[in-house]
Order: C-alpha cells, then structure tokens, then sequence
C-alpha cells in the first residue's frame, strides 16, 4: 500500500470522489439492511454481535482496502436514525443536508480554534457568526460550546468567577441534570432546588428561596425542558432576580430555536434579562452534533477565561495583533462547528428556519390531538414546543415501560419516557419537520400492537 492521500491541500479534494461514492453507497446499503424501521432489531446484544462481526479485528497487521464501505455500512445498518418519522425520543434530530456538507468541509480543511494560525478565517466567522447570534438573546457575545451540557459548566464557572466560590445555585427541579453537577463540579456548594409541581419554576417559591438562602444566588431558569419542552415564567422570574441581585442564566438549549418563529418567538419573553443563555443548534437549528452556544450579556465576563500558552498565543503576538482564541473556550483543540451553522443561517434565513420550527410545533400538535381524540390513550398536556406526554389509558407505569422497551427491540419506534404528575409517561419529541400526520398516527398504532392482550 502506497502513501495513504491526504483529504484537504491542492490535490486534496481529487481523493475525495471516490470515497464518497463508497460512503453514500455504504449509508444506502445499511440504511436498507436496517429493516425500515428508525432502530435495529433485536435489542442490545444483537447489535453489538452484528457490529463485532462486522468490524471483525480493528487494527489487522494489513491494511483492509474495504473497511470504509464495511464500517459504515455496520453503523448504518445498527444507527438510530433521527430522520425517521417515528424516531421520536429525544432532543436529537436530523441534521439538514446542507449543514452536514458544510460539516464535510470543516473536516477536510480541519482548521483548530485554539490559535490564530491554525484558523484564520474560521476565527473570523466565528467572531461574525457568535456575535449575530448573541443579539439573538440580547447578548453582546457568544462561545461555541459542544452542546447544553457546556454551556451550562460554563455559565456556573462565570457566575463563580463573577460572584465567589460561595455562590449559591438555585434551580427548579425541572432543570436539566448538567446544573447542579456543575455546581458539584466547581466545588459550589450543595444547589438549591425548588419544587416545580406544575412542571415549571413558580416565581412565588423561588422568592422564598432566594429570600430563605444566603447569597450570592445565581438562579438557573429552563426555557425548553427535557422531559416535557416547558417553559417557565422568564419575565417573573427575571423579576425576582432584579428584586434579590441574583445573577440569572436560562438554559434554553431546546427552546431558543423559537426565536426563528415570529409566530413562536414571544414564548421566550424575558430571555433578554439573562446574564447568560445556552443555545442548542443542533436541535432546533437542525446541525449536525455539535452547535452548542453560550450567550453573555456582559462580555467583560469572559475575560476569566483567558489563558497564555506561549506557543499559541504570547504576548507579543497579540501585542502585535493576532487574535488571542484560548479565551474563547475552555477546550484548547476546536473544531469549527461554527461553518455549518453560517452555512445554515445564511441559506434558509430566517424566514427557512422559522417555518420548520413552525412544522415541528404543529406535528406536535397534531399528534397531541390525535392521543386526546382516542379513548386507548391518555395526553398529559398540550404540547408547549415539540414535545408530547402520553400513555396507554389505564396501564400501570410498568406497562409502560416495558411498551417503549418492546419498541425498541423490535426496532419500529423510539420514543422516550418522562415522570411527570407521579407516573410515567411515553414522550416524542418531534424534531423532523418531514413527519407527516399519517406517521403520527402509524406511531399510536405501534403502541397499541404492544400493550399486552
């Protein structure tokens, strides 16, 4: 075997036909063998023997020719895959073609946000593109982050470095896991968590508890909640921060992308009185993983977060005017997610993007409609963004759960679970505005054919 070619460089893009002939052959070939259904069947065990035998030994002695068509086909053949219309579990959707062409690009060119040099431009789009966003929110800038998890470390690490190690986080029971174990991460102490009965942050209690605990507080509201896509109460809650001094982060890794919507938009009301906001594009925003975002009110905050690394950023370089990216993000290595997402923005506008955030509201609503017209099931509530809560009407939780279990071994449909109102629940979270209602109502049909006789 000769020198393997290189992707990026002059004869870089030469190498690339062929291989991704044999990559798009190997998805339609794996996608097929899949059975038609959004997962494999058989559960566990038999993927992981199907792709074992597939991959056969990972590092052989000689090169294996065919190992790309055979990879990609095991994983195709063994995916999840969230362009299914009855792939509906979690905040994971189908990322657009254009994005991941984009993503393509940034891979061949493979430019490392962590020094000037090794990003010219991707710097500078990013610089452009953050900042666009940020306004969004009524932030003056932005971080890329690889997703809701990030971005919330991040914000609890700014609002310590803003306000002591003795900074008290209060938070709703709804609020995502990813909080407090920053919280326990960055050695705060232990979080304040307010109940949500109603699923959202009650204004009235977190007054109590900002009242009852000895500040700092830096309180964690929930625009898009995991389990049920709620939002709460920004404009209240913004409100009691003002009143108390508490600094506010929202996570709205779901939710932001209603901001494309003018007919959704105003459901984030208050989201401008955040210090802080994480941003998920790669849920509403239809990326590939990952385009996660924290946005910053005041862009002095960041200044924490700068570093010096005397290969990537010394002092006489930024003296003499290179761009200092170590303070960008607390990853030193960094891909540039931030093209697919221009690339998105500018070739959908707003108009684009607002209609299928549009789309997936209304398949929402359509399903919930069509789970409150059916006598075998039970809706929790109409749907607030994307997300339906519903169960088989009179099975226990254990039904249930061995429902969704059953889907998923037979591979036909994925949905997810919540607790909510102390039982549990099946949730799809529609994210695929090519999901038809037809779809929605083959999806009820799957479940039905799986609640015991």
């Amino acid at each position: 075997m000769g020198m393997p070619p290189l992707a990026s460089g002059p004869h870089g893009p030469d190498s690339l036909p062929p291989l991704l002939d044999t990559v798009l052959d190997a998805l339609r070939t794996g996608t097929a063998a899949r059975g038609g259904g959004p997962l494999p069947a058989g559960g566990p065990d038999a993927v992981a023997a199907r792709t074992a035998d597939a991959a056969g030994e990972i590092l052989p002695d000689r090169s294996d020719p065919d190992a790309l068509r055979v990879l990609v086909t095991a994983l195709a053949a063994g995916a999840a895959d969230p362009a299914h219309p009855l792939c509906a579990a979690h905040l994971h959707g189908p990322p657009l073609a254009v994005a991941a062409a984009a993503d393509l690009a940034a891979s061949i060119l493979n430019p490392s946000l962590d020094s000037w040099d090794q990003a010219p431009a991707a710097s500078a789009l990013e610089a452009l593109v953050t900042r666009a966003l940020a306004r969004e929110t009524g932030a003056t800038d932005a971080l890329v982050t690889t997703g809701g998890t990030e971005s919330n470390q991040l914000a609890v690490l700014l609002a310590r470095e803003a306000h002591g190690a003795g900074l008290r986080l209060i938070h709703g029971a709804n609020a995502h896991h990813s909080l407090p174990r920053a919280a326990w991460l960055l050695g705060l102490p232990e979080p304040v968590t307010v109940a949500t009965p109603a699923g959202t942050l009650d204004p009235a209690a977190l007054d109590e508890a900002l009242a009852l605990t000895p500040g700092p507080h830096l309180v964690a509201a929930t625009a898009g909640t995991t389990d049920a896509g709620l939002i709460d109460p920004l404009p209240e809650i913004a409100d009691r921060c003002t009143t108390h001094g508490a600094r506010l982060h929202i996570d709205a890794a779901y939710g932001a992308g209603l901001l494309f919507s003018e007919r959704h938009r105003a459901k984030l009301a208050g989201l401008e009185a955040a210090h802080t906001v994480a941003l998920d594009l790669h849920k509403l925003g239809w990326q590939p993983i990952a385009a996660g975002l924290l946005t910053v009110k005041d862009a002095d905050d960041l200044t924490v977060l700068h570093q010096r690394a005397h290969y990537l950023s010394a002092d006489d370089d930024t003296d003499a005017g290179l761009p200092d990216l170590l303070g960008r993000s607390p990853r030193t290595s960094r891909r540039p997610d931030i093209l697919k997402i221009a690339v998105t923005l500018k070739t959908l506008g707003r108009t684009g993007l607002g209609a299928l955030v549009d789309t997936v509201c209304a398949r929402a609503r359509d399903l919930a409609a069509l789970v409150d017209g059916h006598p075998g099931f039970t809706l929790h509530a109409p749907p607030t963004i994307s997300t339906v809560l519903f169960r088989p009407a009179h099975a226990t939780d254990d039904t249930v759960a061995a429902v969704r279990r059953a889907l998923l071994t037979t591979g036909r449909a994925v949905l997810g679970r919540a607790r909510a109102d102390g039982r549990l629940w099946l949730k799809a979270t529609l994210l695929n505005p090519h999901t038809r209602p037809d779809d929605l109502a083959a999806l009820l049909t799957h479940v039905e054919g799986h609640l015991p006789r």
